[in-house]
C-alpha cells in the first residue's frame, strides 16, 4: 500500500467538534483550513474566528499550547471554496442534520481535489444516504469518520464505509488517523450510532431504567458505575451532564427514528424511549454542565443532585454500601456470582446492568460490528471502560454467565425477551482467542488488522484471551531486580523498564539504570528507557527513604541523593545514545531521568514537570543544574552579551511554581523537551520510534557531550529574584515556606554567592542541590508536607 500523504486538511464546520478536530490536527503539525458560513456582520470569517478564539479558553484544552490556534487557517464557504483544492482530506463536521449535510456536499463537490478523501464526522447518520448526494467520482473516496468528544483526548475513531467506498481509501485513512493522529480505529457497519454509541448509549439507558426500578439516587448510581466498576469516574448521570443532555437526546433519537417496528428490527427498541426525567430537564433548558444544571447542579462549592420525587435539587454525596464495594473487589467470576445472588438492591442493580450489557452486545454484535474485538475496544476507547462487555463476560466464565443471562431472560427479568444467539452456546469459552475474535457474520475468528501501520505497534493494546505479547516477559532478559527489568527486543538496543509502582525511583531503580548503561556500552547500539503503561516515572520514592531518615536524619539521605545524581550523570555521558521513551507522567525525578538522556521521544499526552515544592523540597537529581546549564546554552546561542538572568528566570519559575507541561508541546515550551526531541502521536508507537532513534544516532557516530564548565547568573540575580519573591509573599500569593523554598531554588540555578558569569560545573550545582534538599528535610514545614502527601496523596500548603 502506498503512503497517503496528508499535507493539508479542510474541516467543514466550526462548531464544537469541527473546531476541536482542527485543533487536534494542528497539535500534530498538520495544516488545517477551518470553514464555516460567512458571517452576516463584521469579517466574513467571523464565525470561524470566534470558534478559534474559544479553543483557547476550553478546559481541558483541545490545543497542546494555546498559541498554536493561529495555525488554524480561517475560511468561509462564500469566498474560499476554491481552497478545497489544496486539501488531501476533507472532514465535514457540521450539525447532525441530514438535509444540511446533503446541501453542503452539493456545494463543495466541484471544488474538491480529484485525489482527496472526503469523510463525514457524524455520530450516527447513515453514511450510505449521505453518499447519495455526491457525484459519482467522489463516492469511491467518501466514508464516515466519527471522532469522539473531546477529539484530543478520546482515543476512538470509528470509520464507516459505504457500498461504493474503495477499500484502499479506508486503509489509507486508517493509517493516517492511527499514526499521525494517535487514534484507535474501529471499523463500524453503517447502522444507527455505529458501535460505541450504539452499545454505550444503550447501556446508559439501561442503567437509568434499572436505577429507577431499584429506587437508587443518581449520586449512588454514579458511585457504583464509575471507577468501582472499571468505568469512567463520572459514572452514568454525571457523564450525561458532561456530554450534554440535548446531545444525548439527539443520539437516542437516532435510535428511536431508525430502530423498531416498521424500521430496522431491534428487540430492545422499548429501551430507547426518552426517560420522562430527561425530557423534563431538556424542556427546562437544564442541559447539564454547559448550562449549570442537569442531573446535578453546583451551588457555590456544593454539589446538588436532582430528586425526581421532589422535582428539586438536594445535597449529593450518596455512596455505594460497603458490602457492595467489597463484592466489586473480588475476581470477576466471584464478583458476578455475589452480585447476582445478593438481596442488596445495589448489588441487584449492578448485576442487572451487567446482564443487560451482555445481552445487548451479544444480540447486536452481528449487525453492528465485524467482530467482538471491535465492540470491546470501542467501549474502552470511546467510553473509558477498563473492559468491554465481551472481555468481562469471558473473564467471569463464559458458559456460566451465559446460563445466568438465559435464566433471567426466561424469567422475564431482562429488558427484552430476545434469546441469546445460538453461537453463545456452541461450547465456546469466550470470543477472544490468540487466533482472533469471533465474527458471527463470518462464522469464524477474525485476526487483528495487518495494515503496515500496525507493524509500528510492537506491543499493541490487547484483550483478555487474545494472547497478546506481554512486554515485561518479551525479548531477551539481560538483568532483573525487584524494580527494574533490563532486556533487548532486537539484539541491537537495550531496553530498561522500571516496574516499581508509579515507577518511583529507589536504590533498586538506580541499580537497574546503571546496569543497563554498562550492558549497553559493552555491546549494543543504544539504550531506551521505556515502560508499557501510562507512567514514565512519578519521581523519587520518598517512602522508601523514611527508614534511613528516621535512623540517620538528613545526613543519611545525602549519600542516597548523591547516588541518584551520579547515576543520572552516567546516563548523560554514556558512550551510547540513551533515549527516554516518555508516556503519561514524568514528574520530579522522572523528569530528571529524561532530561539527562541524549534524546526524548514523548507521546503527545505526556505531562512533565518539577513538582518537588509540593512536598516542601527542591529538585535534587540534577534538575536545577540542568536549568542553569540550559540557560547558559540558550544565552550563548542567542548573543554573547545576552543577559543570563532572562534565560534563568523561565527555568526558575517553572521549578518554583511546580509548572507541569500538560502536553509534549507545552513541555517543549517549558524547556523539559527540546526541539530536537520527537513527539509521537500514538502511544503504542512510542517504543518503535525510540528504538529507531537510538539506532539512527548510533549509525550517525554518536558521541556524548563533552564535559564543560558554563556561566551562572550569580549573587545579583539571586537578589533580584528574592525581591520579586518577597513581593509575592507580602502580597499573600505565596507562604513564608514557599518563599524559603523558592529562595533556595534561586540560589542553585544562579550558582550561589559568586559573580555573574562565573564558570561552574554540573557537579558543583548538584552539591548545592544536595545541601538544600537535605536542609529542607529537617524543616518542620517540609515534614508536614511530606507526611500530608504520603497520607492523603494531596499537597499541603503551609
Amino acid at each position: 500500500m502506498n503512503r497517503f500523504p496528508v499535507r493539508k486538511v479542510a474541516v467543514l464546520g466550526a462548531g464544537v467538534m469541527g473546531a476541536q478536530i482542527a485543533a487536534h490536527l494542528v497539535n500534530h503539525k498538520i495544516g488545517v483550513i477551518l470553514f464555516d458560513l460567512a458571517a452576516k456582520e463584521g469579517p466574513k470569517t467571523g464565525i470561524v474566528g470566534k470558534a478559534v478564539e474559544n479553543l483557547k479558553k476550553l478546559k481541558p484544552s483541545p490545543l497542546g499550547v494555546a498559541e498554536d490556534a493561529v495555525l488554524i487557517e480561517q475560511a468561509n464557504y462564500d469566498e474560499h471554496l476554491a481552497r478545497l483544492a489544496e486539501c488531501d482530506l476533507v472532514i465535514e463536521a457540521i450539525a447532525e442534520r441530514m438535509d444540511w449535510k446533503l446541501d453542503l456536499y452539493k456545494r463543495i463537490a466541484p471544488a474538491v481535489a480529484p485525489h482527496a478523501i472526503v469523510a463525514s464526522n457524524t455520530s450516527g447518520l447513515s453514511i450510505t444516504k449521505l453518499a447519495a448526494a455526491l457525484p459519482e467520482e467522489i463516492k469511491p473516496r467518501f466514508c464516515g469518520i466519527h471522532f469522539f468528544n473531546p477529539p484530543r483526548y478520546m482515543q476512538l475513531v470509528e470509520l464507516i464505509a459505504t457500498p461504493t467506498t474503495q477499500p484502499e481509501v479506508l486503509d489509507q485513512l486508517e493509517a493516517f488517523v492511527t499514526s499521525a493522529l494517535g487514534k484507535g480505529v474501529v471499523r463500524a457497519k453503517d447502522t444507527p450510532n455505529f458501535v460505541a454509541n450504539r452499545v454505550g448509549i444503550a447501556g446508559m439507558m439501561a442503567t437509568m431504567t434499572e436505577a429507577a426500578k431499584f429506587g437508587l439516587s443518581y449520586d449512588v448510581v454514579d458511585d457504583l458505575t464509575g471507577k468501582k466498576m472499571g468505568r469512567a469516574s463520572s459514572g452514568t448521570f454525571r457523564t450525561a451532564d458532561v456530554v450534554g443532555l440535548d446531545t444525548m437526546e439527539h443520539v437516542v433519537k437516532t435510535m428511536q427514528d431508525n430502530l423498531g417496528p416498521g424500521k430496522t428490527e431491534d428487540p430492545f427498541h422499548a429501551l430507547y424511549a426518552t426517560p420522562p426525567v430527561l425530557a423534563a430537564l431538556i424542556e427546562k433548558g437544564a442541559l447539564g454542565q454547559k448550562t449549570g444544571a442537569g442531573f446535578y447542579k453546583k451551588v457555590g462549592k456544593d454539589i446538588l443532585r436532582l430528586d425526581p420525587a421532589k422535582a428539586d435539587y438536594v445535597p449529593a454525596g450518596g455512596k455505594a454500601e460497603p458490602i457492595v464495594e467489597r463484592m466489586l473487589k473480588k475476581p470477576a467470576a466471584e464478583r458476578l456470582k455475589l452480585l447476582r445472588e445478593s438481596t442488596n438492591p445495589q448489588a441487584q442493580f449492578l448485576w442487572s446492568i451487567l446482564r443487560d450489557g451482555f445481552h445487548y452486545a451479544a444480540v447486536h454484535l452481528e449487525s453492528i460490528a465485524d467482530n467482538a474485538r471491535d465492540v470491546d475496544l470501542a467501549m474502552r476507547w470511546g467510553f473509558g471502560t477498563k473492559q468491554g462487555p465481551f472481555e468481562l463476560w469471558q473473564e467471569a466464565g463464559w458458559q456460566q454467565v451465559a446460563q445466568w443471562v438465559k435464566e433471567d431472560i426466561d424469567a422475564g427479568k431482562a429488558l427484552c425477551n430476545a434469546p441469546l444467539p445460538a453461537w453463545v452456546f456452541d461450547g465456546r469459552t469466550g470470543v477472544h482467542t490468540p487466533e482472533g475474535s469471533w465474527s458471527p457474520s463470518k462464522k469464524t475468528s477474525v485476526p487483528r488488522s495487518t495494515l503496515p501501520v500496525y507493524q509500528r505497534q510492537l506491543f499493541p493494546e490487547t484483550l483478555l484471551g487474545a494472547g497478546g505479547r506481554e512486554p515485561l516477559k518479551a525479548g531477551t532478559e539481560l538483568f532483573k531486580n525487584e524494580e527494574c527489568r533490563v532486556w533487548t527486543l532486537d539484539g541491537d538496543v537495550v531496553i530498561v523498564s522500571i516496574t516499581a509502582k508509579l515507577h518511583l525511583i529507589s536504590p533498586a531503580v538506580i541499580e537497574g539504570l546503571l546496569k543497563a548503561v554498562d550492558i549497553a556500552e559493552a555491546g549494543y547500539q543504544g539504550l531506551v528507557i521505556w515502560s508499557p503503561d501510562d507512567v514514565f516515572s512519578a519521581g523519587a520514592n520518598l517512602e522508601s527513604l523514611m527508614p534511613v531518615f528516621m535512623k540517620h536524619g538528613s545526613k543519611g539521605i545525602k549519600p542516597e541523593v548523591k547516588k541518584l545524581q551520579d547515576a543520572l550523570l552516567r546516563l548523560r555521558y554514556a558512550q551510547v545514545p540513551v533515549v527516554a521513551a516518555m508516556r503519561g507522567i514524568a514528574l520530579g525525578g522522572g523528569n530528571e531521568i529524561a532530561i539527562h538522556c541524549a534524546r526524548r521521544v514523548a507521546h503527545m499526552e505526556t505531562y512533565v514537570g518539577f513538582v518537588e515544592v509540593g512536598v516542601g523540597l527542591v529538585p535534587a537529581g540534577g534538575g536545577l543544574a540542568y536549568v542553569a546549564r540550559r540557560a547558559a546554552e540558550m544565552a550563548s546561542a542567542g548573543n554573547a552579551n545576552a543577559d543570563l538572568l532572562k534565560f534563568v528566570t523561565d527555568g526558575f519559575t517553572s521549578a518554583a511554581m511546580a509548572k507541569v507541561g500538560t502536553s509534549a508541546i507545552e513541555s517543549r515550551k517549558l524547556g523539559y523537551l527540546l526541539w530536537s526531541d520527537i513527539v509521537v502521536p500514538h502511544k503504542d508507537e512510542l517504543l518503535f520510534v525510540a528504538l529507531a532513534q537510538a539506532k539512527a544516532m548510533a549509525a550517525s557516530g554518536y558521541r556524548p557531550p563533552a564535559k564543560a564548565m558554563f556561566p551562572v547568573a550569580g549573587r545579583n540575580a539571586i537578589s533580584t529574584i528574592k525581591g520579586q519573591l518577597a513581593n509575592m509573599r507580602d502580597g499573600g500569593f505565596i507562604s513564608a515556606h514557599d518563599f524559603h523554598i523558592s529562595t533556595l531554588i534561586a540560589e542553585v540555578v544562579c550558582g550561589g554567592d559568586v559573580d555573574a558569569g562565573s564558570l561552574v560545573t554540573e557537579e558543583y550545582l548538584m552539591a548545592m542541590e544536595r545541601d538544600r534538599f537535605c536542609a529542607l528535610l529537617d524543616h518542620p514545614k517540609t515534614q508536614e508536607r511530606i507526611m500530608g502527601m504520603l497520607q492523603t496523596g494531596k499537597p499541603v500548603r503551609n
